[in-house]
């Protein structure tokens, strides 16, 4: 098996059912936001209410990446963080969520 296929396995091995539920729960929130602002470009509604709509997308996203996060921190950091050979790749893999968020 693959490295990271292997990292995906592990992911699905430890997600925290409740946070999975509300995850899912949201994006398919934001699904239907999204197909909402597909068919009110298609109708051409006035711009000011596409971008709210599209703004209120970008906020259920930062929602949902907020569940993600918490998930991540909860199982695999803690996880990681218990084994001293594994420090450092929870401390890359921070950053490199940290880096992602502020770009």
């Amino acid at each position: 098996m693959g490295r990271k296929r292997r990292q995906q396995t592990d992911c699905m091995l430890i997600l925290d059912q409740k946070l999975k539920k509300r995850s899912v729960h949201r994006a398919k929130i934001i699904r239907g936001q999204i197909e909402g602002l597909i068919q009110a470009i298609e109708k051409e509604v006035y711009c000011p209410t596409l971008l709210e709509r599209s703004l209120s997308i970008q906020r259920s996203l930062k929602s949902l990446d907020a569940y993600m996060l918490e998930n991540h921190l909860r199982t695999h950091v803690r996880n990681h963080m218990n084994r001293k050979d594994e420090i450092d790749k929870a401390v890359q893999e921070l950053v490199r969520v940290y880096t992602l968020s502020n770009k």
